[in-house]
């Protein structure tokens, strides 16, 4: 018997693999120090960029969003969404993206199919300045059903030792700024899914008017980066904190940059909840509080900002043309969020 025999074409998985060369080289920067391909991946920090870096690294997946890119068929989505996912998190304690890696494991290695992903990566990754430097592409018969297959991503960044953002300026008075996010990004999906496709019974291809558009296509809406808007900010130090409103809503992400003293004061109908959030709440009939702990509700990077720095912040978003929502404050207190007004579901 050979592998193969098995269910692993490893002559299959060589030709997969030189496209994921190919591919990834396109976001090499000048820190990579080799190509795709060894056992390890090597990257050498800029001296002089960098003068007392301190490194952030974090780990994330899609999670189950990946079913409905498997539905669709569409691949590249879901690459662009771990990239953009993990450049956030780091993001958020003020670093800026080094490399990247990715794991993707398959039931059975479809060339087609993993060059979608990694494109959507790569351009991602490019788009971060970021390189994506290695990963591990591994296919596993038996372990996954045909067509499906798992993906998650690890991030490396730096950030100057006395630019870290961890919640220790936070101070009452501060004000609360929202960017707004592109939809669901990669949280909430299985309850979504169920209300969708189970308990509605839509199909991928159903076109929904409180949408604008096909359900299919509203799902594989791809996670927004924040890197573009924030990175000069960060630089110049105008702001104190900032949460990645990411699995667990506002009412779960926003507690974890607060420091022990204070609260945040949430004014709920300050920012327009997106068309996607009001339609799966009428769908099952889901109360305010659950949205709030589930969903990003539109909002996907809440800035904490000094009121000392709010106009020059808010004149840079303005001149960049991206729109923002001041959506409460900060005040002494537990550190929890706290909702004022209602929800317009």
């Amino acid at each position: 018997m050979r592998y193969a025999d098995a269910g692993v074409d490893i002559s299959r998985a060589d030709r997969a693999k030189q496209r994921i060369r190919h591919l990834a080289r396109r976001t090499f920067t000048p820190g990579v120090l080799n190509d795709i391909g060894a056992f390890g991946a090597l990257f050498q920090l800029d001296r002089k960029r960098w003068k007392d870096p301190v490194l952030v690294a974090s780990a994330d997946g899609v999670g189950t969003k990946l079913k409905v890119a498997f539905a669709m068929g569409v691949h590249s989505t879901v690459g662009v969404d771990i990239v953009n996912h993990c450049v956030n998190d780091i993001l958020t304690q003020g670093a800026e993206p080094l490399f990247f890696l990715d794991y993707l494991a398959l039931g059975k290695l479809e060339p087609a199919v993993v060059e979608q992903i990694i494109e959507g990566m790569a351009g991602a990754c490019k788009h971060a300045g970021c390189a994506l430097i290695g990963g591990e592409t591994a296919e596993m018969p038996d372990f996954y059903p045909p067509g499906e297959y798992d993906l998650a991503g690890f991030i490396l960044g730096a950030v100057e030792r006395d630019q870290i953002l961890n919640g220790s300026a936070v101070r009452a008075g501060d004000v609360l700024l929202a960017l707004p996010s592109s939809g669901l990004h990669t949280n909430g999906y299985s309850l979504a899914r169920k209300l969708v496709f189970e308990l509605a019974g839509l199909k991928l291809d159903t076109y929904v008017a409180e949408l604008q558009n096909k359900v299919g296509a509203e799902l594989l809406r791809p996670h927004r980066s924040y890197l573009p808007a924030l990175r000069e900010m960060l630089r110049r130090g105008w702001i104190s904190a900032l949460a990645h409103i990411t699995g667990g809503g506002i009412t779960g992400n926003l507690p974890r940059v607060l420091p022990r003293n204070v609260q945040a004061r949430v004014e709920l109908g300050s920012w327009p909840v997106l068309p996607v959030f009001r339609w799966l709440a009428h769908l099952g009939e889901i109360d305010a509080a659950e949205m709030l702990r589930t969903f990003n509700l539109g909002v996907g990077m809440i800035l904490v900002v000094p009121p000392k720095h709010l106009r020059v912040v808010e004149a840079y978003l303005k001149r960049r043309r991206e729109k923002f929502f001041a959506i409460g404050r900060i005040e002494p207190g537990k550190p929890r969020v706290v909702y004022s007004g209602q929800l317009p579901l």
